[in-house]
């Protein structure tokens, strides 16, 4: 019989739960599994106060703006609007650097492999979050997947034009006279994949052949049309200003859900009877590397829709025929996720392959 004292002494022995499996270590093997559990909460407390402070203190140093196409484009010019104003917000200057190439392929794939820290944005077209994934083979980012969206930026009614010198007046003739004369005409584009092109393409095989014919920039697909080259394009008011003002080119239609303020005597698509093509505009918008933490995803958004509601902004942009928009996150995101679609779908019955 065991006495007390021997009893009190006894060793507390380990249990095995059987072949193969973990053995219990008793009183000494608990509080190590709970030591263990406190460093892990410690070191999970301390690394969400390490990202809440740098979150609060972004940002630190100057903020690089990718912009995926040539410097001193149309992006260019929108970050250099908005800047002032965003960067008396942040504290910080926005730095803008061109990553043109691959259709914005080059340009957006850095920033959705760049560090998730705040400090790598990109302001980016209609083009590459829409239309690109869908014209180009082995795009390297996925449009959806790879960035958290920031704000839409600006937008631009996409508008429908015509060398002076084609006798149509209206989209319902110019409809007619393509279906009357197929292959004479040509309709210019800055390039394959871009949305001009895949609007003319589109517009040909609803209402009969069309030549397409690519430049390597707007300003040159402008002249084309001033000087006949080709008789159709699609832009934004910004590429063809000059042009309507001297009377070389004609506005026949606006692909929006209104009409232009500048040019009120033409109809939208719609009110013509082209619902097909009624409603397509060419905007910017900013987006950041997935990861990005949250709180800095907002309060980028929040600075550059502040400085959108500033007057003096929005009558800048409406100088050059865009919309400041400013959307939230969330919206800016829905908006992504609806162009990728509808562009895809357009770009399907097109019938243009990716090349």
């Amino acid at each position: 019989m065991l006495g007390m004292t021997d009893n009190a002494n006894a060793h507390i022995p380990s249990r095995s739960a059987g072949p193969g499996r973990p053995t219990t270590t008793g009183v000494s093997g608990a509080l190590g599994r709970i030591a263990a559990a406190s460093m892990l909460i410690a070191a999970g407390a301390a690394s969400c106060a390490a990202s809440f402070s740098f979150a609060q203190d972004w940002p630190t140093r100057p903020i690089r703006v990718v912009i995926p196409s040539a410097a001193g484009g149309l992006g260019d010019v929108v970050t250099r609007t908005i800047a002032p104003a965003v960067e008396s917000r942040l504290g910080q200057r926005l730095l803008v650097e061109a990553k043109p190439g691959a259709g914005g392929d080059i340009g957006a794939t850095e920033v959705a492999r760049a560090a998730s820290d705040g400090y790598t944005v990109m302001l980016a077209p209609t083009a590459v979050y829409g239309v690109l994934p869908h014209v180009q083979k082995n795009v390297r980012y996925d449009p959806i997947k790879d960035f958290a969206p920031v704000t839409m930026v600006v937008d631009a009614p996409i508008l429908l034009l015509v060398n002076s010198g084609l006798p149509v007046r209206n989209l319902k003739e110019l409809a007619a006279y393509t279906r009357a004369n197929p292959g004479k005409l040509n309709v210019g584009s800055a390039g394959y994949g871009t949305p001009a092109h895949i609007l003319g393409e589109y517009f040909g095989k609803l209402h009969g052949s069309i030549v397409s014919v690519t430049y390597v920039g707007a300003p040159q697909v402008s002249l084309a049309l001033q000087t006949n080259q080709v008789q159709v394009l699609f832009a934004t008011l910004a590429g063809v200003r000059a042009q309507l003002a001297a009377g070389s080119v004609r506005l026949v239609a606006v692909l929006a859900r209104q009409r232009i303020v500048e040019h009120p005597e033409v109809q939208t698509a719609l009110e013509a009877g082209f619902p097909e093509i009624g409603e397509f505009s060419s905007g910017w918008g900013m987006v950041a590397p997935r990861a990005t933490d949250r709180r800095i995803v907002e309060r980028l958004s929040a600075d550059i829709r502040a400085a959108l509601a500033d007057p003096l902004v929005k009558r800048r942009f409406a100088e050059a025929g865009q919309i400041a928009v400013g959307s939230t996150p969330e919206e800016f995101a829905r908006f992504i996720r609806a162009e990728y679609e509808r562009w895809k779908k357009v770009i399907d019955q097109a019938g243009i392959k990716p090349e």
